[in-house]
């Protein structure tokens, strides 16, 4: 079997597709080639591939295969040495891959399926695992691969990783200009590599604060800036995540939505010890964005800031600098704040036209402010609400 004989791509080949669609064309039955198609199917519906399912299978495979050449191209560039030699061997085997007719295996078992996936029309043309932009990047590079003339060209044709990301652009969240730009400003620094800060984005709830963020990275994906959502839970392991980055050649936004903790939590400590504060400094490639409803993110007691003879704490102030540190780690912090109402009207009005809402702009409005006085006051979330409520309910 050809995919036996990969080296620098070996690993993950086991139990996977690619070993069982490929021993097809040597060997197997009519049972174990209708199982595969049906896994073949169902995987490419859940990613939402379209054209050659076996060769966006392959390309899927290539680009998610994180191995010790893939690794030196994206740390160095060019590669030297003997890796590039091997990892033409590799690719001349993908290059048999791509070149079998995966109708063949119906002439061979009896089955009436492969056929119809040299050439296949997703019902949806979006997946559930990834979003349109990346799926196609994917079918993109399976046609690349497919049609390159020999191993040199197939082995000069770019492989981007896979990822999923929420369709957000920073022109969704309508008005708070001065907080975009200062986003920006502060993200395009941190991927040009000039002087930048972590940045935390608070204010109130539904005001587009992760919007902003989601947003920003798709603003700069393609300039190699990527995104690594991080839970309160998970923070023990910031080190071990800040190991596995440091020496790629991306640009990482470490993200923590809604951040906040209670005073008895203590898990922010390993945070600070990340910002900075530790031994090791933060790698240049690596910054921390936060988005909370608090400006100061840990609960504070009013007692905290009262001077009391009986306090447990013999060192009050100590506690209170304490609680503070964090925000004052942040060197950049942007206010979102709730709308007033001439900022909701023109929000609603926005969203209306983008939508293509055909309600009068006076009836909408008047509907509008029934839908916050009920459904949680003056927001952008409110507002995006209301429009979904239009659109599904009265203009059906």
């Amino acid at each position: 079997m050809k995919c036996d004989e990969l080296l620098l791509y070996r690993e993950g080949l086991s139990g996977s597709l690619i070993r069982e669609i490929s021993g097809l064309f040597e060997d197997g039955n009519r049972e174990d080639a209708c199982k595969a198609a049906a896994a073949l199917l169902s995987l490419s519906n859940d990613l939402g591939f379209e054209g050659n399912l076996w060769h966006d299978h392959l390309a899927w495979f290539i680009a998610n295969n994180e191995n010790s050449f893939s690794m030196a191209c994206e740390m160095r560039g060019g590669v030297k040495g003997s890796l590039p030699d091997i990892a033409m061997h590799d690719i001349g085997i993908f290059r048999s891959l791509f070149d079998m007719d995966i109708a063949l295996i119906d002439e061979k078992h009896g089955t009436d399926c492969f056929g119809k996936f040299r050439d296949y029309v997703p019902f949806d043309e979006n997946g559930k695992t990834f979003n349109r932009r990346i799926r196609d990047s994917i079918c993109d590079l399976a046609k690349k691969l497919a049609d390159s003339k020999d191993d040199k060209e197939m082995g000069a044709a770019d492989i981007v990783p896979v990822k999923k990301i929420a369709h957000v652009s920073l022109s969704d969240l309508v008005g708070y200009e001065d907080a975009k730009k200062k986003l920006t400003d502060n993200t395009e620094a941190f991927v040009e590599g000039r002087s930048c800060n972590n940045c935390l984005l608070y204010g109130d709830a539904g005001t587009g604060k992760s919007s902003a963020v989601k947003g920003i990275m798709n603003a700069y994906y393609d300039k190699g800036l990527r995104l690594i959502e991080v839970y309160r839970h998970q923070f023990r392991y910031l080190n071990d995540v800040v190991a596995a980055i440091k020496d790629r050649n991306y640009r990482f936004i470490i993200y923590m939505d809604d951040l906040s903790f209670e005073d008895n939590e203590t898990e922010y400590k390993y945070l600070k010890a990340l910002i900075e504060g530790s031994l090791e400094k933060k790698p240049d490639n690596i910054l921390i964005y936060a988005t909370s409803n608090r400006r100061h993110l840990i609960h504070e007691n009013f007692s905290d800031k009262l001077d009391r003879k009986e306090t447990d704490d013999i060192h009050e102030s100590d506690t209170v600098q304490e609680k503070l540190s964090l925000y004052n780690r942040f060197g950049v912090t942007i206010y979102f704040g709730r709308p007033d109402p001439k900022q909701f009207k023109n929000i609603v009005l926005t969203l209306a036209e983008r939508r293509g809402v055909k309600m009068g702009e006076e009836e909408l409005l008047y509907e509008a402010n029934k839908w916050e006085l009920k459904s949680g006051g003056l927001s952008g979330r409110t507002a995006q609400q209301f429009i979904d409520h239009i659109k599904g309910t009265v203009e059906k």
